[in-house]
This record gives C-alpha cells, structure tokens and sequence, in this order.
C-alpha cells in the first residue's frame, strides 16, 4: 500500500505544482493569457493522471496476459478510500482553478457588471449580414471591416447585431461573443501587442457567412490617437 500511496501523493503533488507553473510566453491579451494559462495548467494536471492510468492499465494486461481462469477482485477499502479521494482532490484544485479565470472581468463580463472607467476605450461593434460595423463611443467616429484599438488601454467591446445572430470571434487575441440583436454583450480586454488580426464570424448567418471577415488593428496610444483625429476631421470635411 505505500507504494500506491506514494504514486497518489506525487501525483496530486504534481497537480498542485501546476497551478503555479505558466511558461513565459508573449501573449496578444490579456484575455488570452488567462485563458491559455489556464488550459496549460490544466494540460499539466491531466499528464500526470493519463501516464499513472494508462500505466496500471498497460501493466495490468500485460502481467495477466495468460490467466485463462481470472478471479474477482477482492475488496481493498484502502485504495478504493485513496482513490476517491485522490480524484475529490484533483477536481477541487481543478474547480478552483477555472473559477479564478472564468469569474475574471477579463474572461467573463458578458453582463456588463464591471462598468468602463473613464480613460477606457469602449466600442459597439454591430454585426450584420455580411460585414462589421465600429461606433467609439464619445468620438463620433465609425468604422467598417477593421477594428483599430490601442495597446495597453483597457478596451470595451459592445457587441450585437442588427439582423439575426452572429458572432465575434478573434482567436489570437482569445475573444469571443454572440452578436445577438437587441441586446448587447460586453467583452473587456487589454491588448498587450501591436499587430492585425484575424477577425472572423463563428456563428453560421446565411449564405455570406464565410466572408463575413473583418481586422482587428492594434496600435499604440498615440497612434490611436491619431486615428481618431483624423477620422474625425474627415467626417467634419
């Protein structure tokens, strides 16, 4: 038994040792790296459990490969206690661990309970068949196809649809929301690197759904800035 005991003790070791283990990595936003932290985390923990399980599975045939008269398991409170156990323990950790991404405002504020703050960024961004439209809130600019936001600023993004159900969908930046009209869900992120990215629809909307397509641009504060100025200025021309 101290042998199995071991075997589970290291093993919720390892479970635990996961959960403050993130590689260094460079991630687009914030957004993503809460989501993809916790998938490494979780990656981590289920290693450990699918080598210890498909080890007693591959050792058990292999060791009773020739019995041509298998007897019943006998009865083993202990390891069936250990076990249990064991398995509660690795879905607290586990349970834990998603609470704490998924109850971030940063991952989930599809409510809009955590409001803007006064330097934030907000957009509403309207799906319709088969493009996307930009409105930034207290600029008086809008904008089709792509989506220009600043580094380092906290971004809110409005979303909703004027037709039928869409979806806003950028997966390098680790953002995605329906687009349902009527209503408005809110994504809140803060882009950490500049560079374009790949909008797309993820929700099936009719005929043009595959080119329904769009660019998510993300540049610095100043060059923002001067974005805004100038859209501005060509909408007061």
């Amino acid at each position: 038994m101290s042998s199995k005991r071991t075997a589970f003790a290291t093993l919720l070791g390892i479970a635990a040792l996961a959960l403050f283990a993130d590689p260094v990595l460079a991630y687009e936003s914030t957004t993503e790296e809460l989501i993809r932290s916790l998938n490494t985390q979780l990656l981590y923990m289920a290693i450990p459990i699918t080598v210890l399980v498909e080890g007693i599975l591959i050792y058990t045939v292999w060791k009773y490969r020739n019995n041509d008269e298998p007897k019943p398991t006998k009865e083993n409170r202990r390891l069936e206690i250990s076990w249990t156990i064991a398995t509660a323990l690795v879905l607290l950790v586990v349970g834990y661990a998603s609470y704490g991404v998924m109850a971030d405002p940063y991952v989930s504020n599809a409510k809009g309970e955590f409001q803007p703050s006064e330097d934030a960024v907000e957009v509403e961004v309207v799906g319709q068949k088969y493009l996307w439209n930009y409105n930034y809130e207290g600029e008086n600019v809008s904008a089709t196809g792509t989506l220009v936001l600043p580094k380092g600023q906290d971004v809110y993004l409005n979303i909703t649809s004027t037709d039928w159900l869409h979806a806003f969908h950028v997966p390098e930046l680790g953002l995605k929301q329906d687009a349902i009209p009527g209503a408005h869900n809110t994504i809140k992120t803060k882009l950490t690197e500049e560079g374009t990215y790949q909008l797309y629809c993820a929700e099936y909307c009719g005929v043009g759904h595959s080119k329904m397509l769009g660019e998510v641009e993300v540049v610095s504060q100043q060059e923002y800035q001067d974005w805004l100025d100038e859209q501005q200025g060509n909408s007061s021309a």
